[in-house]
C-alpha cells in the first residue's frame, strides 16, 4: 500500500519533517511512503497512494501560498476516498501552526478526502489537528513526526486492507 507526503520547503525543516513522517509509516509492514517537494511529485504514486499527508511552513498564521495554489491547481489529481492529513511547521508555538493545518483540512474536505490526524486517545504525542514542529524543537519534533506516519499509516492499512473497499 501506498502513502504519499507533498510537501513545500524553503529551508529545509518541513522536508526534514515529511522524512521523518516516511521513516514512520514504512514501520507498519506493507507501507511503502515516499515524500515529495510540491514540484517534484510522481503522478503514478500519487494515483495509487490510499493516504496523503500534506506539509506546509508557516506563514502569517497560514499555510504558504505554494501549497494554497496546489490546491487550487490540482483537479487533474483524484484524491477522493483517499485517507488524507496535515502537518505544519513553524518558528515559534504561536505562530500559527493549527490555523494553517486547519487551512489544509478543508481543502481536504472539498477534494473528498477522509481526514485524521492521529489525535489524542492514542495518547502521547497528543495531535489534535495534525503534527507542529517548532524550530527549536526539532528533535523532538522528528521523534513525534515518526509516531504521526505510523498512526496514519497504520489507520490507511485498517480502512484499506486487502479485499476491502
Amino acid at each position: 500500500m501506498e502513502l504519499s507526503i507533498l510537501y513545500y520547503s524553503k529551508t529545509g525543516r518541513t522536508r526534514d519533517i515529511a522524512l521523518a513522517i516516511q521513516r514512520g509509516a514504512e514501520k507498519i509492514e506493507g507501507m511503502e511512503a515516499k515524500a515529495f517537494p510540491l514540484d517534484e511529485i510522481d503522478e503514478d504514486f500519487l494515483k495509487e497512494s490510499r493516504a496523503v499527508v500534506f506539509g506546509t511552513p508557516t506563514y502569517l498564521a497560514n499555510t504558504c501560498w505554494q501549497i494554497k495554489k496546489w490546491f487550487d491547481e490540482s483537479s487533474k489529481y483524484k484524491l477522493e476516498g483517499k485517507l488524507g492529513a496535515a502537518y505544519a511547521t513553524a518558528d515559534y508555538i504561536q505562530g500559527g501552526a493549527d490555523t494553517a493545518i486547519m487551512n489544509i483540512v478543508g481543502h481536504m474536505l472539498v477534494k473528498g478526502m477522509m481526514v485524521y490526524s492521529g489525535g489524542s486517545a492514542l495518547g502521547q504525542p497528543y495531535l489534535h489537528l495534525g503534527a507542529v514542529i517548532v524550530k527549536d524543537r526539532m528533535e523532538t519534533g522528528l521523534s513525534q513526526a515518526e509516531i504521526f506516519g505510523e498512526r496514519i499509516a497504520k489507520k490507511a492499512a485498517d480502512l484499506f486492507a486487502e479485499g476491502v473497499d
